[in-house]
């Protein structure tokens, strides 16, 4: 499923697809937020499309109840190799894909994308339960929570923390792509106030 998410205002990236993809897609114009897409029914559940996802940040955000046993912390590199094995995990069901782990980490360093101050680890008992990583361009490139602390409003939070920090930086929106298979992840982005945009075929491998 390709990545790279869009800008707002007067800066635009190109939209590109993963590694194992060798076509790149085309970037089109897209919809404003205010004009809703067909979003799919509740059943729709296509392995071969995808869609593009938006929360509009003029929008007041909920109050964030975090777990009592869970705190959320800024990404640090000594957290590193435990974040990328959760995002690993969290991916082997063919949601997403993250790269190696040291093409991974070279990516905070040398892409101009990447941005550390968008990029959090929700924590219990020392260890990572969760993470979410956003690019400068509003997008929101992973999120992944582990299974045995899911259904209780980690991944909820999670996002609302990150909308709240885009917010702070006067982003109009923030865009994220998900499976249209991948029900659960719909179910949370609905709830958390996210409208569909654009249906998009998944690119041959």
């Amino acid at each position: 499923m390709p990545d790279r998410g869009r800008t707002y205002r007067r800066r635009q990236r190109a939209l590109t697809t993963d590694a194992s993809t060798t076509e790149a897609l085309t970037l089109r114009t897209l919809p404003p937020a205010s004009v809703p897409a067909s979003r799919p029914k509740p059943a729709d559940a296509s392995a071969e499309h995808y869609w593009l996802m938006r929360r509009n940040l003029d929008d007041s955000l909920p109050q964030i109840r975090w777990p009592t046993d869970v705190v959320v912390t800024p990404f640090i590199l000594d957290l590193a190799a435990e974040a990328h094995r959760l995002l690993t995990s969290g991916y082997l069901g063919g949601a997403g894909n993250v790269p190696d782990y040291s093409t991974w980490l070279a990516g905070f360093e040398h892409d101009a994308e990447y941005d550390l101050s968008l990029c959090f680890l929700a924590m219990r008992n020392g260890a990572v339960i969760g993470v979410i990583t956003g690019w400068t361009s509003a997008f929101i490139k992973d999120l992944v929570v582990h299974p045995d602390a899911r259904n209780r409003g980690v991944g909820f939070a999670l996002l609302h923390h990150l909308f709240a920090h885009l917010t702070r930086r006067h982003e109009a929106a923030a865009d994220l792509y998900v499976m249209e298979n991948n029900l659960a992840a719909r179910r949370l982005y609905e709830k958390s106030g996210m409208s569909y945009v654009k249906r998009i075929v998944l690119p041959a491998s």
